[in-house]
């Protein structure tokens, strides 16, 4: 029943704050303004992240672990990576209801900032894998600790920012976040880990009420601050419980439970140095404007990479019990 609350709760405050924070951002005009890279035509709210934020937080300190007690120094690393990257998007939206573009290298900076948070203050690092069919002379292959820090921060500010490219269609980032974080949820009940399998399923919840208001016509959007915040939780919550004591061929679990932001990921990347164009730069060529311009409507597009994202997730799974 904990699994339960935590989902009611977090599915509540979200739901109850995102109408108050639209008006909010209405009177403040602090609004998503239309540009030639948005798909939107009209100015819209852009405080979504905040009650994300703020829903996840408060059913995390309220719920605790799962198992009467409060939250280590796990979630302290998280809760403080996971609120410099939040600050920092809430920054960058800032700037974009001004019509002005943030640039790029502090919005980096401050990422890695946050993985550092997870890594020396929560503890949280991805610190080797299982080694299958005795291929090593030992069953654990511990990575070198520099090696450890350089491979946590690679996936902690890559799926931030994968998460983040996945923002440009109403409805795609909360959804694909609502899938992710559901095949984590299984993942840790699978694993025997009680404290991911709470945050995860508080990820769940958020999501899915900010789901509500953001499906195709968006009347908020979650911002930089929401999805970065979104993508860091995910990619947390990887690293602490699908990442551990994981064997060689179930790394794919985290991979494939996320599979759709990294395949946009490598699909535009892999774009933009084929036409020569800056990796930092946004445009139109991700996987949805792609699919938009084929003749899908935005309503197509989203359920088709939902879809793709179950596929995945159901993958992940297989992979997990097939490696148990």
């Amino acid at each position: 029943m904990t699994y339960v609350y935590t989902f009611v709760l977090a599915f509540a405050i979200v739901y109850a704050l995102v109408p108050f924070l639209r008006k909010v951002a209405l009177k403040l005009q602090f609004v998503d303004l239309p540009n030639h890279r948005k798909i939107h035509k009209a100015p819209i709210p852009l405080m979504g992240g905040v009650a994300l934020f703020i829903g996840f937080v408060v059913t995390a300190l309220i719920i605790g672990d799962g198992t009467g007690r409060q939250w280590s120094r796990e979630f302290l690393g998280m809760f403080l990576g996971g609120s410099i990257v939040f600050f920092t998007g809430f920054v960058d939206d800032f700037f974009k209801t001004r019509g002005i573009d943030f640039p790029a290298w502090p919005k980096f900076i401050m990422q890695f900032a946050a993985a550092g948070a997870l890594i020396w203050v929560g503890n949280i690092r991805i610190e080797g894998f299982n080694v299958p069919f005795g291929l090593y002379s030992q069953s654990y292959y511990t990575l070198q600790p520099w090696l450890q820090i350089l491979v946590t921060c690679i996936w902690v500010v890559g799926i931030t920012n994968m998460m983040n490219f996945l923002d440009g269609v109403d409805g795609l980032a909360a959804g694909i976040s609502s899938i992710s974080s559901t095949t984590l949820f299984f993942i840790a009940i699978l694993k025997g880990q009680t404290d991911m399998a709470v945050l995860a399923i508080t990820l769940i919840g958020v999501s899915l009420a900010f789901l509500r208001h953001n499906f195709h016509p968006a009347r908020i959007f979650m911002g930089d601050s929401g999805a970065l915040f979104l993508g860091f939780m995910l990619s947390s919550i990887a690293v602490d419980g699908a990442f551990k004591s994981a064997t060689l061929i179930s790394v794919l679990v985290p991979v494939l439970a996320l599979g759709v932001p990294i395949f946009d990921f490598f699909y535009v990347m892999l774009k933009r140095v084929k036409e020569r164009k800056p990796l930092h730069v946004a445009d139109k060529g991700h996987t949805f404007h792609q699919l938009m311009r084929s003749g899908m409507s935005q309503i197509q597009t989203v359920t088709f990479l939902y879809l793709l994202g179950i596929c995945f997730s159901l993958a992940s799974i297989v992979v997990l019990l097939a490696n148990r």
